[in-house]
């Protein structure tokens, strides 16, 4: 070892406190695409309860009939599936998938949503011009009020919902994929048609 060699090793050792090594052993975890280490559920109802702390959810609910509200939605559940199971109203629904941002692209498919919310004009005067009923313009400025406010917090609720539901679609979906991947690669080449 040269002097300077030498004297790098002294520094280190003593930066180190007489340390021989600072690393860590590393372990071989295996990969998911879930890091944080609350179950699913436990993420959900942290979501959940963060917002009713900054907006007030709407709705008779409580935060784990919230959680059912926003895994039927990304099941596919309409709103009127989910008051059934949830015994309660349809539009109690809606309402609370609003505030919990989770707006479908068919919730205001047959009107400008960006026109309605500039719009100063009451709800029978928008219904008028646009053909279509009262409470109708009523559900499109709630569903133009969710999307300005969700866009407000950039979108970060929507964002841990995707995270945490899309994800586990997505993960549920790769590992029957790999599976049958690898079904189809042990048995390729076989032949099917045998006769003993």
């Amino acid at each position: 070892m040269n002097d300077k060699t030498e004297e790098l090793r002294d520094l280190f050792t003593d930066v180190t406190d007489g340390e021989e090594t600072v690393t860590e052993a590393q372990e071989d975890d295996r990969g998911s695409l879930e890091k944080d280490e609350r179950t699913d559920r436990e993420r959900l109802e942290s979501v959940v309860t963060q917002m009713n702390e900054r907006y007030g959810l709407e709705g008779p609910f409580r935060t784990g009939e919230y959680v059912e509200i926003a895994e039927g939605f990304y099941e596919g559940r309409s709103d009127a599936e989910l008051a059934d199971e949830l015994g309660v109203d349809e539009d109690d629904v809606f309402a609370a998938r609003l505030s919990l941002h989770l707006v479908d692209e068919d919730d205001a498919d047959e009107v400008d949503l960006v026109a309605i919310r500039q719009r100063e004009e009451d709800n029978a005067a928008l219904a008028e011009e646009y053909g279509v009923s009262e409470p109708e313009i009523e559900r499109y400025r709630r569903v133009a009020a969710a999307r300005d406010e969700s866009r407000a917090a950039n979108d970060r609720y929507r964002d841990e919902f995707d995270s945490v539901l899309a994800d586990a679609d997505l993960s549920e979906r790769m590992a029957t994929d790999v599976r049958e991947d690898g079904l189809e690669d042990a048995t390729e080449g076989m032949e099917t048609d045998v006769d003993f």
